[in-house]
This record gives structure tokens, C-alpha cells and sequence, in this order.
């Protein structure tokens, strides 16, 4: 695709900064999405955890991220977030702890585990190559595979734009009993959304660049407009924006590793096997995550990145990151969908606008009322941009099998296997282990395809 910025380029310094801005803004939603939901953990002993610090998250990703870009060589213009992939497994360190500090020290170690887990493949990468790997997943596999990243997350984005953190399973009544929340957070995303569109489509070169940062700003003052309503109405069902979250605001993130060397000598060997068991199989699901984001990245930015800087380096880059970023804020991170779209709709692949975007995570992360405003961004505004991310995603996966004759039933086959199994959420729990629908997918496509899409002899 035609870039404004390759990933070499350099905006002047005042437009990456906005730039930078607009990344930290595409991926923030859910990067302090992990720790408040772990927030919610409950330890062996029956106490509630009591949360974790979303400042924190904020500084590991960042760093996490600089980690990443090193080992990339700075050619993989993409930045890593708190990893949704490990909630189960987060869940189940505070689950066999009989204290919080023993907690912590379980996502530190079980951080570690994963990051074992993807230098141990890089390692195989690197003595084996990447060919085995195009062999086994070609566009026929990849292709649906990304567009499922996209897919899977379209029920959040809806669920998002109607006002709920998760997926709408029945739909929902905008209006109804005087409530008119569904339909004040509806029209809430649908003017994000729009305004993304607008700036992306009919906007100058500088308002393309920029589309989520306005799309944003116009989603919070209609939010704004609504909560004034509200206020003055007295219905509690229009007051979209709260700003409660200021009374208990904090200056400096809580990180982990402070919390987790006091409950060091709590470790016993049976939790560390827990922690284990918990972390090692997710990392090997990831992996294959992990390969569908950097192939849909490199269709974006005009590069194979499992050939240039290579795969054995992404994969260092993100497991050594997650190590970082769980090291100072408790979860392992991972390369993020929203940032690949935020690249390609933008059309900015610079990856000093990913350094800038690490940095200012990291600086934001002492400074509370910044971290703290941008936690009130209503779930609404992030449903209507997250439609945006989420639909590019899922479009640039089917995209990819723009060379695939579908003419052929073997190739129609393994693409529409891997689409159903994948929209239709087919995962499997073994135990602790969790196959995503993501994994699930892939691996049924895999199997399809090496079983009926073989080269002849």
C-alpha cells in the first residue's frame, strides 16, 4: 500500500509527537484493560486481590516496546501491549497464591516461562529458517487466519459502541424504560466513528495522518454534550463521561516487581508448576498469533519482516518485551492490532513514531491526571475507532488471498474452515490450557490444508 511515512522516515518532531499520541491512544484501551480486569483476581485464601496498577501497564508496555524495537533493529514499526491472551493464565497465579506478593512473583515467573517459550523458538528459527513456516501457513492459511484477529474482536467493538466492556450476546434496546444510555453511547461511537472516516478519506495530508486523534476528541465532546444533559436533566442514563476516577488518582505506577520480591520466599515448587502448566502452552498459542501480525504488518509496510530483520528477532523482541513489560507491570505483552491498523489507515509506518509512542507511555506513566483523563475516554468513543481498527484488520487478511484461486475447492475449503471456525468461536479448554479461536482456526486450516492442498508428486 502507499505510505506517507516508511518505516525510515522521520515527521518533524512536533508531528510525531501527535503522531505518537495518536498510537498510545489507539492501543490504550486495551493495554489498562488487562490490569483491571485482573484487578478483580481472588487469591487462594478467599481475599480479593484489590487491582492492579494500570500506570504500571502503561510504563512495562512502553518498555516492553523499546525492547522489542532493539532486537527488531528498529524496522518493525508496531508497538506491544498488555497481552489479553494470558488473562486465564494471570487469573490462575493469583488463584494458587495465599498472598498478593506471592501473586505477583507468579506473573513474574510465569512472564519468564512464556519468554523461555519464544527463545526457544527463535532459536529453531534461526537454525531452520522461515520456509517450513510459509509451507505450512501459505496465504490460504494466513489470510483467514488475520482476518479472524479482526473478526473475533467485532463483537467487542459493538458491545464497546453501545457502552459495555464485552461482546452484546442478544443484541440491545437503545431505548426503553427512559433509558436512554444504549442510544447517548451509541451516537457517541457512530460520531467517532464517522469523523475517523471523514479525516481519513476527505481530510488533508495532515488530517490523515491524524484520523483517531479527532475522531477521539469529537466522540468525547459529544460525550461531553450528553453528560451536561444529564446533569442538568437529572438522568443518570445520558451522563456518559465520569470523572470519579480523579479522587483516587496516583502520581507514581505501583510496579510489580515491588510488590513481588516480598512474596518471593512464599514460592513453593508445586506453585511454580502451576505457573508453568498455566503459562507455557498459552506462549505456544501466541506464537502462532504472533506470526499472523507481523505477516499482516509486512502486506502493510512492503516488507517481509520474517525475512528482514527476521522471525527469530520478532520473536526475541517480544519475549524478552513481555518479560519486560510484566517485570514492571505484571502482563506479558504482545505485538497489538490496534497499532498495525493504526499504521496502515494512517498510512505512517515511521518507527520513530513507535520510539516516541514507548517514551511518552513511559513519561505518562508518572504523570496521574494524564493516565487518569485518558482512562475516562468512554467505552463508547473506543467502540467507534476499535470498528475502524478491527474492520482493517479483518479486510487486509482477506486481502491476502487476492493470489488464492478460490476457483479450487482445496483452497476454498481450508479458507472457509479456518473463517467458521474462527467467527464461530470454536475454542477448547484442556484443563487450564485455552486454544483461542484464533489458534483453533489455524490449526484446523493447517490441518486441511496439508491433508487436500499438497503439491503433487
Amino acid at each position: 500500500m502507499n505510505l506517507v511515512y516508511g518505516v525510515k522516515d522521520r515527521p518533524k518532531f512536533g508531528q510525531t509527537l501527535i503522531f505518537a499520541l495518536q498510537q498510545l491512544l489507539a492501543i490504550l484501551a486495551a493495554t489498562i484493560a488487562v490490569p483491571t480486569i485482573i484487578g478483580s483476581s481472588v487469591l487462594a485464601t478467599g481475599e480479593p486481590l484489590g487491582g492492579m496498577s494500570q500506570s504500571a501497564a502503561l510504563f512495562g508496555a512502553g518498555v516492553g516496546t523499546l525492547v522489542y524495537l532493539c532486537f527488531t533493529k528498529f524496522k518493525s514499526p508496531v508497538f506491544l501491549g498488555s497481552s489479553f491472551a494470558f488473562l486465564g493464565s494471570m487469573f490462575a497465579a493469583f488463584a494458587g497464591a495465599v498472598s498478593a506478593e506471592m501473586g505477583y512473583m507468579g506473573l513474574l515467573l510465569g512472564a519468564v516461562f512464556a519468554g523461555l517459550v519464544y527463545v526457544v523458538l527463535a532459536i529453531i528459527v534461526k537454525v531452520a529458517g522461515v520456509k517450513w513456516i510459509n509451507r505450512l501457513m501459505p496465504p490460504v492459511v494466513i489470510g483467514p487466519t488475520v482476518a479472524i484477529i479482526g473478526l473475533s474482536l467485532a463483537g467487542n467493538a459493538i458491545g464497546n459502541s453501545f457502552g459495555f466492556g464485552s461482546p452484546l450476546s442478544d443484541g440491545y434496546s437503545i431505548i426503553g424504560a427512559g433509558n436512554w444510555s444504549g442510544l447517548a453511547n451509541l451516537v457517541c461511537a457512530l460520531v467517532t466513528l464517522l469523523v475517523v472516516i471523514w479525516c481519513s478519506v476527505k481530510g488533508n495530508k495532515m488530517v490523515k495522518l491524524i484520523p483517531f486523534i479527532l475522531g477521539i476528541l469529537a466522540g468525547y465532546a459529544c460525550a461531553l454534550v450528553f453528560t451536561l444533559i444529564g446533569n442538568a436533566a437529572g438522568k443518570e442514563s445520558l451522563k456518559i463521561l465520569d470523572f470519579s476516577a480523579f479522587s483516587n488518582m496516583k502520581w507514581v505506577p505501583d510496579f510489580t516487581f515491588l510488590k513481588a520480591f516480598k512474596g518471593a520466599g512464599e514460592i513453593t515448587g508445586q506453585y511454580v508448576a502451576t505457573i508453568a502448566v498455566a503459562y507455557i502452552p498459552v506462549a505456544f498459542v501466541v506464537f502462532a498469533e504472533h506470526i499472523a501480525d507481523h505477516k499482516n504488518l509486512s502486506t502493510i509496510i512492503g516488507t517481509e519482516l520474517l525475512e528482514e530483520p527476521g522471525l527469530h528477532r520478532t520473536l526475541l523482541g517480544d519475549g524478552i518485551g513481555s518479560i519486560a513489560g510484566a517485570f514492571f507491570g505484571g502482563c506479558p505483552n504482545t505485538t497489538y492490532g490496534e497499532s498495525v491498523g493504526c499504521v496502515a489507515i494512517t498510512g505512517n509506518a515511521s518507527v520513530i513514531t513507535i520510539v516516541f509512542t514507548a517514551i511518552l507511555a513511559i513519561v505518562a506513566s508518572f504523570f496521574g491526571p494524564f493516565v487518569t483523563f485518558l482512562s475516562t475516554i468512554p467505552t463508547c468513543v473506543m467502540g467507534g475507532v476499535c470498528i475502524t481498527l478491527y474492520g482493517f484488520i479483518a479486510v487486509s487478511g482477506l486481502k491476502m488471498l487476492q493470489p488464492v484461486d478460490l476457483n479450487d475447492n482445496r483452497n476454498l475449503f481450508t479458507a472457509s474452515a479456518i473463517l467458521i471456525a474462527g467467527i464461530g468461536g470454536m475454542t477448547i479448554h484442556l484443563g487450564s490450557i485455552t486454544l483461542t479461536e484464533i489458534a483453533c482456526a489455524l490449526i484446523l486450516g493447517i490441518v486441511v490444508n496439508f491433508l487436500f492442498n499438497r503439491p503433487a508428486k
